[in-house]
């Protein structure tokens, strides 16, 4: 196996955020060679190491898979010593990340104008749900209420006009997460070529506008809001549907192009009167789900085997998983330790020429212990 890459290797990343957005972006920090030193309370640490199922007495394994090849420095930052401690590394920190409310790490004294005289050249990236300014800066909110508040949530609704809790966190990830990586790579570089550091203002909310680009094309071009499970791709259309097969299992169907249509009203026998879904698509979608009811979920799968379609079996979290091809690809390969567990790690999103399943040089590496880097840090 190749070796991967660490294109930040000797970038060094201190990360005072908890629960998500930034834990997992400095995940993949951490993954790409930066050392990532994890500020946590001391005696209790941050909250999601507390957070059920449990995998060591004092850390849960949402903690542990998006904190593994960190270090962990435990200040109480209430104290003068500690903020005083933290100033003294920033002259070697490159990257710093907050999620705290506006205006906290400035009345901690680690505000963004203190911290610039320091070291020019960092990059403080602060992860909010409303931005640093603004009517809803202050306000307390979850992804839920991102999704909600930017309209993300009413495309997901049903025909009946019921929103539907979202499985995934998309304003935590697609929001925060993702735009912050993207966000501190462009600041390194511009770092690298003129010596100065940036602010980033990171907003949830902000960001998740992106993912309904379609629905803001809509009203660009004078059309209504989306209909609640009436468009396209919300649930209005034949063509991309989830449809409950005979056996109680569901097809996620696709075939957006009128290639793939084509394809797969062939394979299922589609009357010749119905293939044209533009002149009724609640008839087309009911014929097509009446079909696909009528079969097990094997049967149909067989019928689209090698078949240009669009069509997948909807699976469980495991089943997924488990696929052959997920496997090949390597993304639950390699082990961390956890107590008396063994995890398979997290596999990040970023190109695989920059995970480490492995878990760096010496194999295994695991998430730190609360404190485990205050003898280095604090010595230096």
């Amino acid at each position: 196996m190749t070796a991967p890459r660490k294109p930040l290797a000797g970038v060094r990343v201190l990360d005072f955020s908890t629960l998500l957005p930034g834990p997992m972006a400095t995940l993949i920090l951490a993954e790409a060679g930066a050392d990532v030193i994890k500020v946590e309370r001391p005696g209790s640490g941050e909250e999601m190491r507390h957070y059920p199922p449990k995998v060591t007495a004092d850390s849960g394994v949402n903690f542990a898979l998006l904190n593994r090849g960190k270090r962990s420095l435990a200040v109480d930052l209430k104290s003068d010593d500690s903020i005083r401690l933290i100033k003294q590394l920033i002259p070697d920190v490159d990257v710093l990340i907050e999620q705290f409310r506006p205006g906290v790490m400035d009345r901690l004294g680690l505000g963004w104008e203190t911290l610039k005289a320091i070291n020019p050249a960092l990059v403080y990236c602060s992860i909010t749900g409303w931005g640093q300014d603004g009517p809803k800066a202050q306000v307390a909110a979850h992804d839920l209420n991102y999704m909600a508040e930017t309209g993300v949530l009413n495309l997901g609704a049903d025909r009946a006009g019921d929103p539907v809790v979202p499985p995934v966190l998309v304003a935590d990830i697609g929001g925060g997460t993702m735009p912050a990586v993207i966000s501190i790579l462009l600041a390194l570089r511009e770092a690298e070529k003129t010596g100065e550091g940036a602010h980033l203002d990171v907003a949830m909310g902000d960001n998740l506008f992106a993912w309904a680009y379609w629905a803001l094309g809509e009203r660009a071009v004078g059309r209504p809001d989306p209909r609640p499970g009436g468009e396209l791709v919300t649930g209005g259309s034949p063509r991309y549907q989830v449809y409950r097969c005979a056996d109680g299992r569901w097809l996620a169907c696709a075939p957006l192009e009128q290639k793939f249509w084509l394809n797969f009203c062939r394979v299922i026998g589609l009357p010749e009167g119905l293939v044209d879904d533009s002149r009724d698509p609640a008839a087309t979608m009911a014929a097509v789900r009446d079909i696909i009811a009528s079969r097990p979920s094997g049967n149909w799968l067989a019928a689209f085997e090698g078949v240009d379609a669009c069509v997948t079996l909807v699976k469980s979290i495991g089943e997924a998983a488990g696929d052959p091809h997920f496997q090949a690809r390597g993304l639950f390969r390699g082990a961390m330790p956890a107590g008396a567990e063994t995890l398979t790690p997290l596999p990040p999103p970023i190109a695989p020429i920059y995970r480490d399943p492995e878990g760096g040089p010496e194999g295994g590496w695991g998430f730190p212990a609360l404190g485990d880097a205050n003898d280095d840090l604090i010595g230096d």
